[in-house]
C-alpha cells in the first residue's frame, strides 16, 4: 500500500459506516496526549467505539505538569457524555525511558527525529497494551494537532501495530475542523490548555 496516497479521513469515515451497517461496536485503545486534544476525538469516536483512554506520556516535564495533565484527562472523561462507554487506563510515568530515547537528540528542533522517536515510543507501548488487552484497534489523538504530521504518525502506528498484531486506526483528526472543535470543547469543559508540547526540550524552544 502506498501510504502517501491514502486520504485518512475518508477511509475512517468509510470504516465507521461499515461498523454501523454491520452493527459492530469495536473496542479501541486511544492513546491521549492531553485532555484538550482528546476532547474532539472522544466526541467523534465514541459514537462508534467502546473506548479506553490510555494516558502514556513519559515525555512530559516537569512531573507537576504530568500530574496536572493526567488529572485534566480524567476530569474530562467524567464530565463528557458518550454514546458508548469510555474508561481510563494510566500508563507508567517512565521518564527515564524517554531520556534514554532522546539521548544525543536533545538539540534537535521540534518536529524532527527526536519527536518521531517519541511518537514511536508512545505508540509502541499503546500497541503492546492493546494487544495484551485484546482490543480490536488502537490509535492516538496526536494527529489532531496542526503541527503534527499525520502521515508520519500513521506510518509509525501501522508499523508497530503489525509488530504487536493489533490493528491501527489510521486518522487525521485535524480534518473536518477537528482542531477547531477541540478548542471549543476545551472552553466548554474549562480545560487547562498547555502552551508547550510536553517535554523539557519543547519548553526551551517555546520560551526562547
Amino acid at each position: 500500500m502506498n501510504v502517501q496516497k491514502v486520504n485518512y479521513q475518508k477511509e475512517l469515515d468509510k470504516l465507521m459506516k461499515q461498523f454501523e451497517s454491520e452493527g459492530q461496536v469495536p473496542s479501541l485503545l486511544l492513546h491521549s496526549c492531553c485532555a484538550p486534544c482528546s476532547s474532539y476525538v472522544l466526541e467523534y469516536l465514541s459514537e462508534y467505539f467502546k473506548i479506553t483512554v490510555f494516558y502514556y506520556n513519559p515525555n512530559i516535564y516537569p512531573e507537576s505538569e504530568y500530574t496536572k495533565r493526567i488529572m485534566e484527562q480524567q476530569k474530562l472523561i467524567r464530565d463528557m457524555k458518550f454514546r458508548y462507554p469510555v474508561s481510563f487506563l494510566a500508563g507508567k510515568y517512565d521518564k527515564d525511558k524517554f531520556y534514554e530515547m532522546a539521548a544525543g537528540m536533545e538539540h534537535l528542533k521540534e518536529g524532527g527525529a527526536r519527536c518521531m522517536k517519541c511518537f514511536e515510543l508512545r505508540l509502541s507501548e499503546t500497541a503492546r497494551q492493546a494487544s495484551a488487552g485484546g482490543f480490536d484497534y488502537f490509535t492516538t489523538t496526536l494527529s489532531i494537532s496542526p503541527v503534527k504530521n499525520a502521515q508520519k504518525l500513521n506510518e509509525i502506528g501501522i508499523r508497530v501495530g503489525e509488530e504487536y498484531g493489533v490493528k491501527y486506526l489510521a486518522s487525521d483528526f485535524k480534518k473536518k475542523n477537528g482542531y477547531k472543535r477541540s478548542i471549543e470543547l476545551s472552553k466548554e469543559y474549562g480545560l487547562y490548555r498547555q502552551d508547550y508540547c510536553g517535554c523539557e526540550f519543547s519548553i526551551r524552544q517555546e520560551h526562547r
